[in-house]
Parts: structure tokens; sequence; C-alpha cells
């Protein structure tokens, strides 16, 4: 056995000893064990539900418990992060969910309902999500500054797709269409899937979301990428141009990642556990490597790496969102 090998054996053995205790109560009338519940607040099908899926087929895999991923789309994911909030605190329930939740939400909205410092604590980042501007393989532009063009001209027919209202490409959306007098419209999906589904026939004229939403109808020839954020291009898109290459760096900062997350309260014996499982999954070759391929980076990291990233971000986005005057009421 290797040393990764025996490491990621003495993790997980580690996390499954928490609730060995828990065993005589956790036992039902028909023996069935404890079950661990991953909440996402997207619909199946997207960045987010596939991201959860690898991981609990590979936690169950390697015997940390069963593992159930449960979608509880609505509201930018605020629907899910409300049930794990009220949930019992016993580290059986967690929450998968995107960094702007606890990123840009806190800036954007003017009532948000939860409070994303304290109402959950982080248990561990698990995956890094390049995002993208796409659009459907039919319209007549092929990157950002045709878009622009094809946009000045559009009267009044530019929108922008999204799964998460107040998203950082949103806030990258608004600053680009500012700066170049266009007037580009908001439209809030439950989810990538069906948000895409509006980006490929030409309803919406351009999609903002992780690449990992888009590769299968990318490599079926339905959407084309207009353009990726970040300052370097990705290994799964080698040919396509970054949006700040393009002249646009208003999206530099527009990736996103997911963490996941237990309700306040949990014991600390709980979170370390489900931490070491987490980070030792996310290190799997297996795992890793079926992430990338559909457009994920798995660099698994600690939960207060999470809350330090957090800070962060937030400090980075909030002058640019009060410059913006952006401010949701609901």
């Amino acid at each position: 056995m290797t040393a990764r090998l025996r490491l990621h054996a003495f993790f997980l053995a580690a996390a499954t000893a928490f609730w060995m205790p828990l065993d005589a109560s956790a036992q039902g009338a028909g023996g069935d064990a404890k079950v661990l519940r991953l909440v996402v607040g997207y619909a199946a099908g997207g960045a987010a539900d596939a991201v959860a899926r690898a991981y609990a087929e590979q936690l169950q895999t390697a015997g940390f418990a069963n593992v159930i991923v449960e979608n509880r789309p609505g509201a930018s994911g605020r629907l899910g992060f409300d049930a794990v909030k009220r949930a019992k605190a016993d580290g059986l329930t967690l929450y998968l969910g995107s960094s702007p939740m606890f990123v840009i939400f806190p800036l954007t909205y003017r009532k948000l309902g939860y409070d994303p410092d304290h109402d959950l604590r982080p248990v561990a980042v698990v995956a890094d999500v390049p995002t993208a501007a796409v659009a459907g393989a039919s319209q007549p532009y092929g990157d950002m500054p045709a878009y622009v063009q094809w946009a000045k001209q559009a009267r009044g027919k530019a929108n922008l797709g999204l799964a998460t209202l107040g998203s950082p490409g949103q806030l990258g959306t608004i600053e680009m269409a500012k700066q170049n007098g266009l007037q580009v419209e908001p439209v809030v999906y439950r989810g990538a899937a069906p948000m895409l589904v509006d980006v490929v026939s030409g309803e919406v004229s351009m999609g903002w979301d992780a690449v990992a939403s888009m590769m299968p109808l990318y490599t079926g020839g339905k959407l084309k990428f207009l353009g990726v954020a970040g300052s370097r291009r990705l290994p799964m898109l080698p040919d396509v141009p970054t949006l700040l290459e393009q002249g646009y760096p208003q999206y530099q900062h527009a990736s996103s990642w997911y963490g996941v997350y237990a309700p306040a309260g949990t014991p600390d014996a709980a979170i370390s556990a489900l931490e070491q499982a987490f980070l030792a999954a996310g290190k799997n070759p297996a795992l890793v490597a079926k992430l990338q391929a559909s457009g994920f980076l798995v660099e698994p990291r600690s939960g207060a790496d999470a809350k330090r990233r957090m800070e962060t971000e937030r400090a980075h986005w909030a002058p640019v969102v009060k410059a913006a005057g952006i401010v949701f009421d609901e």
C-alpha cells in the first residue's frame, strides 16, 4: 500500500470512528446504519450536484457511511442552506454550497435571511469551479468582443442567464456592460440545467455558470464558450481565451468554489472527522480525474482555509458592489 493510500485509509478510519459510539442508537428496527445527508441547494444535473455525487460515491465506497445527496433547489441555494441550518447539529446533515452564498450574497441582499458566518460551520473546500460565458452554437458571435458588438445593436434583447442571482459572473457582467454602454438583463433560473436549455435555444443571448455544467453541451456542439474567468486558460479548454485576454478584466476574479458546511453547534470532533474524510476523498485519484474531466479543479482544503477565503473574497467584491449600487430585496 502506498503512503498516500495509507494516509487515505487512516483519515477515513478516524472519521468513521466518530460515529462508532452512535451505532447502538443509530440502528433502526431493521438494523439500518445512520445516513449522512449531503444537501445541495440546486437542481440535479448541475455543477454542485455533480461534485456532491462524486464525493458521496467516494465516501460511501470507502465505507465512511451511507451517503445520500438531497437536492433542494430554490432561492439561489438558500432553501438548501436553510434546511441544513435547522437540522440537528450531529454531523449527519451537511450543506454543499457555492461561494457566492457566503461571499457575494451578504453584500448584495438587503434581507439575507441567514448569517453566513455563524449559521453554518465550514468543513472543507471540496472543488474550485472555473466559470465562463457561453452562448448557443447558432448565435452569430463567438467571443466576448463579438458579443458586445452584437449587444449594442440588439435593442434590448441582450440578457444573461444565471443559476445564481448575484454571482461573481453577474457582477463582472454589470461592470462590463456599464463600461461598454450596454444593458444586459439578468434572467435567474432554479439551476444550471433549465438555464442552459434557453441558452441553447437562443432564448437567452448569453449564459454564465460553471464550466462543468456546460461541458457536455459544448462537446456535443450545442454551446460555444465566449471566454473563461480568471487569469489563466483552463487545462480542459486550452483553446478558449480568458476574458482578461480579450480585454475584459472585470471577470478576473469571477470564478467560484464549493465548500461543505455543517450546522452551527456541531461538535468539534465531528467537524474534524468530516474535514479529514472530505480531504482524503478529494485526494483520491479516481475522484480527481472524474471531476477534472468534467471541468472542475480539485485541490481540497480545510475548513479554516474556507473561512479565510470567504473573508478575502468578500473584501475584494465589497467595493465593486457598492460602486455599482447592487441591492436585491429578495
